[in-house]
């Protein structure tokens, strides 16, 4: 099996940041549904307005990457942005003080069988 189909710079996550208003009984419902449609679509939420999903090439992020531009909401800000998996296993996370693994790092295993 090639090897380079497991490396961690061809291991890609999605994060979608978004920031909606919610001021309106509308704006509450349609940011509830982004984010619904979000988790629908594969995507665990890592903050609040932050959700990422893990995904084993570029190309299949891409897919992901228009799946979301699909259900983006009318009114808002949402960035989306890609990391390889070596990028987020750099990333630093604390709760309070103490440093803590990046939620979901080690919840996706690739395996490989002879």
């Amino acid at each position: 099996m090639n090897q380079e189909r497991f490396n961690a710079y061809r291991i890609m996550w999605i994060f979608v940041f978004f920031d909606l208003p919610t001021e309106t009984a509308e704006e509450r419902r349609e940011a509830s549904l982004f984010r619904k449609r979000l988790l629908k679509n594969g995507f665990g939420m890592f903050q609040y307005s932050i959700y990422t999903r893990h995904c084993p090439s570029a190309e299949h992020a891409e897919k992901h990457v228009a799946q979301v531009r699909k259900i983006l909401p009318d009114k808002g800000s949402v960035v989306i942005t890609q990391f390889t998996d070596r990028q987020f296993g750099a990333m630093v996370v604390h709760s309070g003080r103490q440093r803590i693994a990046p939620p979901e790092q080690n919840k996706y295993q690739q395996l490989q069988f002879f």
